[in-house]
C-alpha cells in the first residue's frame, strides 16, 4: 500500500510503498476513504515535541473508511463494504466491550493508531479494532465520518467544562479544536460564545460554528469579554497549546471560573500559581474523548443537528499530503485539510 511516512525531524513526510496491514482475530482492515490532518501530528514532528515520533511512523488518526478485511473472530459480525469511523485506539481484544474509556484509556496492552504506536490512516489501508469501529449511517459521508474524531475532542472538552444554558464562554483560538468547542458550547445553550482569534479566515469560520462574538487576542481579553457579556467568562477554553496560553487564560479568568485546557502544549510552560490561588480557579486538563462521544457525534451529524463540513477548507490526494502538511506549520486560509483516497 502507499502511505505518507515520517522519517526524521526536519524532513517532510515521504510517500512510500509499505506492506498492507493484516487483521488480528478481532481486527478490521479499512480502505481509508478520508483522513484529516491534525495539529497534534504537526507538533509530534517538531524538535520541541515531548512526544517525538519513531522513524517510519504513519500518522493519521481522524479517519473513516470501508471494511475490506476482518479477523477470524468477527465472522458474521462485519462484511466487506461496511462503512465506519475509526476510534484511533487498537485494543488487545481480551475484553469486550473494552475497558478502555477514552483515547489512551487504561488498557496497558492497547496501542494508539496514528500517534506513533500503530500505523495510522495517512495510508490506503489501516488496521483498527472491531470495538473501535463506529458504523456510519448511509446519510453520513466518509468526510463527515473523518470529522467525528475532531468533533468528539470538542464535545469532550465542553462536557468536562460543564457548560450550561446561559453561560458566557471564552474560546482562545479558532482552529479545528476551538471551532468544535464553539459548536458544542452553542449546542449546550451558552449565551455568549466569544472567540479570541486574529486570522481573518478563522474569524469568519468562527461565526459559522457558533461564535456570537470575536475579540482581538492582542488586547486584554477580560475587558473585551466584560464589554460584550457584562461580566467575565464562566468557562475559558484554551485551544491553542502554545506556551504562555494557560497563564493568559488564568489572568483573563474571573474568580472561580473554570478553565479547560484543550490545546496540546508539548513544551515546558510556566504559570503564576498565585493567580489561580487568589481567584480559586478550576483548571481542567482534557484528553481526547470517550466512545460515547463518538456515538453522539455520529448521531447528531446523521440527524442534521450539526454540520462539520464547512470546517474543511482543503481537499487533497495522498501525493499532495507532504506539502500540505508542511504548509500547515504556518497556516493562512487552511483550517481542516482532508486527505481523500
Amino acid at each position: 500500500m502507499r502511505a505518507a511516512v515520517f522519517r526524521e525531524m526536519g524532513r517532510p513526510l515521504v510517500v512510500e510503498t509499505l506492506d498492507a496491514p493484516t487483521p488480528g482475530p478481532r481486527d478490521l482492515i479499512l480502505k481509508v476513504r478520508a483522513c484529516g490532518i491534525c495539529g497534534s501530528d504537526l507538533h509530534m514532528t517538531e524538535s520541541s515535541s515531548m512526544m517525538p515520533l519513531p522513524s517510519g511512523s504513519v500518522m493519521g488518526h481522524e479517519f473513516a473508511g470501508e471494511v475490506v478485511g476482518f479477523g477470524t473472530g468477527l465472522a458474521g459480525l462485519w462484511k466487506e463494504g461496511d462503512r465506519v469511523a475509526g476510534f484511533p485506539y487498537l485494543c488487545c481484544g481480551d475484553a469486550s466491550p473494552c475497558v478502555n474509556t477514552g483515547l489512551g484509556g487504561s488498557c496497558s496492552k492497547g496501542l494508539t493508531i496514528g500517534l506513533g504506536q500503530s500505523h495510522g490512516a495517512y495510508a490506503e489501508f489501516v488496521r483498527i479494532s472491531a470495538n473501535g469501529a463506529y458504523r456510519l449511517p448511509d446519510v453520513v459521508s466518509f468526510e463527515e465520518g473523518a470529522m467525528v474524531e475532531p468533533l468528539a475532542v470538542g464535545l469532550h472538552a465542553v462536557d468536562m467544562g460543564r457548560v450550561t444554558r446561559g453561560d458566557t464562554v471564552l474560546v482562545i483560538g479558532a482552529g479545528p479544536v476551538g471551532l468544535a468547542v464553539a459548536l458544542w458550547a452553542r449546542f449546550s445553550g451558552a449565551r455568549h460564545i466569544i472567540v479570541s482569534e486574529r486570522a481573518p479566515a478563522r474569524i469568519a469560520m468562527a461565526a459559522t460554528f457558533g461564535a456570537t462574538d470575536v475579540i482581538d487576542p492582542d488586547q486584554p481579553l477580560a475587558s473585551q469579554v466584560e464589554k460584550i457579556a457584562g461580566k467575565g467568562p464562566d468557562v475559558i477554553f484554551e485551544c491553542v497549546g502554545n506556551p504562555g496560553m494557560l497563564n493568559e487564560a488564568m489572568l483573563a479568568a474571573p474568580r472561580r471560573a473554570r478553565i479547560v485546557v484543550a490545546g496540546v502544549c508539548q513544551g515546558m510552560d510556566a504559570i503564576m500559581p498565585l493567580v489561580g490561588i487568589m481567584k480559586e480557579l478550576n483548571v481542567q486538563f482534557v484528553l481526547g474523548y470517550t466512545p460515547a462521544d463518538f456515538d453522539f457525534v455520529i448521531e447528531m451529524i446523521a440527524k442534521d443537528r450539526i454540520d462539520p463540513l464547512p470546517m474543511i477548507t482543503d481537499r487533497i490526494a495522498l501525493d499532495a499530503l507532504p506539502a500540505a502538511f508542511e504548509a500547515l506549520r504556518k497556516p493562512s486560509t487552511q483550517c481542516k485539510v482532508m486527505v481523500g483516497f
